[in-house]
């Protein structure tokens, strides 16, 4: 560092002088408290802005004209790179009789779910069966799309804003309302007649959240699927399983010692489930919908597999779109 000189003038060391003879005439004084030295101080950072609220799902992206014949994609698309890999790879359950299950008796896996997927891999390939379906349980299907390991769910994904800041949602195919299914003869009608007690449900679900959000004081056991439910339901370890309609309406079919009771506690809306970095293919799916909206082949495929089981069987409900 380069030192600085000042030069004072004569009057100023004189009185500099003057002042130190007087400082040895005066009687010493108690040195003045130095105060401690102050820890040093910090600025606390701002406070992270909040995620901005979620208040209301938006639609869909609209189809971009008719559909496009299975020869002539458009190219670079996610709908030609799926059909250069020669097979659709779709996020699927097993477990949902007549919405996404495996026929014990062939081993294929059938529901209206699966119907939809092979909708949309014969408007790809032009065969239906060119589909590589991969078994996900609920709180996995946001995952898979992310990671990249299917090219759409089609899972009985129920559309919600928090869903929607990860997942690209075609237009809705499916409204459902979420109830209760009990052992017969429980003596339960509604879900106040719960309070109290341990109700299951699939873990990660829209239906884990409402019945956790209801003041009940419900015990919610959340198990990875609900096949897992329905052998604590036999054993008596809970004393209901919650989810949509369809799903419970499949369940009480397969085990006529239990029903389905109780209000709606919800309604949803199931869609497919897609990456946001793949727009197009949100689009192409939403021509797919509104073609089987049209020719009645949607609802056809909903009075098949639940028309037994659902009065009234779902309908298709109609398509909402942002752009």
């Amino acid at each position: 560092m380069t030192a600085v000189q000042v030069r004072r003038p004569a009057a100023y060391l004189v009185a500099a002088a003057a002042l130190s003879l007087l400082t040895l005439l005066l009687p010493e004084a108690a040195p003045a408290a130095v105060p401690p030295p102050s820890a040093p101080t910090t600025e606390a950072p701002p406070p992270a802005a909040a995620a901005p609220a979620c208040i209301q799902i938006r639609g869909s992206l609209r189809p971009e004209g008719p559909l496009p014949p299975p020869g002539a994609l458009p190219p670079d698309s996610a709908m030609a790179i799926i059909a250069g890999r020669g097979r659709l790879i779709a996020g699927v359950d097993q477990g949902s009789y007549r919405l996404g299950y495996r026929n014990p008796l062939s081993g294929e896996l059938e529901g209206a779910d699966i119907d939809l997927v092979r909708r949309i891999a014969a408007a790809i390939f032009g065969d239906p069966n060119r589909v590589q379906f991969v078994v996900l349980d609920i709180a996995d299907r946001a995952a898979a799309i992310a990671d990249g390991q299917v090219d759409i769910v089609v899972n009985a994904f129920t559309v919600t804003c928090a869903r929607q800041r990860t997942v690209e949602f075609s237009a809705p195919y499916m409204a459902v309302s979420q109830r209760v299914l009990v052992p017969a003869g429980s003596g339960v009608r509604e879900v106040e007649d719960l309070a109290g007690r341990r109700v299951c449900t699939s873990r990660g679900s829209t239906t884990e959240d409402v019945l956790r959000a209801l003041p009940l004081r419900l015990n919610v056991v959340a198990l990875r699927g609900l096949p897992d439910c329905v052998l604590e339901l036999q054993r008596g370890r809970v004393a209901a399983i919650s989810s949509d309609d369809v799903v419970l309406a499949g369940l009480a079919a397969q085990d006529p010692q239990t029903v389905v009771v109780g209000r709606p506690l919800s309604a949803d809306l199931y869609a497919v489930g897609i990456s946001p970095t793949s727009p197009e293919l949100v689009r192409f799916v939403n021509a797919v919908l509104e073609r089987a909206r049209a020719d009645g082949s949607l609802a056809a495929s909903f009075r098949f597999w639940f028309g037994d089981y659902v009065n009234p069987p779902p309908r298709p409900p109609p398509a909402r779109y942002r752009d």
